[in-house]
């Protein structure tokens, strides 16, 4: 079924960053101001604060613990047997899913990246804790992009910009209240959900 990108700015025609076209970047420029979250976040068999810092291997351990409070992870890793020195195991293995993902998040927002992607990282998380999460990000990102891809429309509700997709095809763009508005997929989905 479709799926809804949520973006802070509207673009026609070319997508931009800081004002230049993607076509103008090196890759290697492109992959330096992306962060991307995915919804199976890899994890290596070392600690959680290693596992947090692995965008910034020098972060100081103040610098780790902002950001997985920003993830809503900190009371998580406190429950943990030796908290932020808590080895997680082979592929986060001692972790839920929630809770990997949202080691994920604090990597991304560690490497402090222009352009932030999560792409459905928020789906093994409740809607509270996804409400908490987003809230700290409007905050903590303020002034730069960031992109949602998610199933989950209250993920996208506060978005400048939501473009729905389906089968690879845009079918609705606005913002919450433009799309309720039109009475079509994302109003009929948003009173579903």
């Amino acid at each position: 079924g479709p799926f809804l990108i949520g973006c802070d700015k509207t673009y026609t025609g070319v997508i931009r960053l800081d004002g230049r076209s993607l076509a103008e970047y090196r890759l290697d420029a492109l992959r330096a101001a992306t962060a991307w979250v995915p919804q199976e976040a890899f994890l290596f068999s070392a600690t959680v604060a290693e596992n947090i810092a692995l965008a910034r291997p020098q972060a100081a351990q103040d610098e780790i613990e902002q950001m997985a409070r920003l993830a809503d992870l900190h009371e998580d890793i406190g429950r943990l047997p030796d908290g932020y020195e808590t080895r997680v195991g082979e592929r986060g293995v001692t972790l839920s899913g929630g809770q990997r993902q949202r080691v994920a998040i604090a990597r991304a927002l560690l490497a402090d990246a222009r352009l932030l992607l999560l792409d459905d990282a928020l789906s093994a998380v409740d809607t509270a804790t996804e409400t908490r999460i987003l809230g700290h990000l409007r905050e903590a990102r303020r002034g730069r992009s960031t992109v949602i891809v998610t199933h989950r429309l209250s993920a996208v509700a506060d978005a400048d910009l939501i473009v729905v997709l389906e089968h690879g095809r845009l079918i609705e763009t606005g913002s919450h209240a433009e799309l309720l508005a039109l009475d079509g997929w994302y109003a009929r989905q948003w009173q579903y959900q």
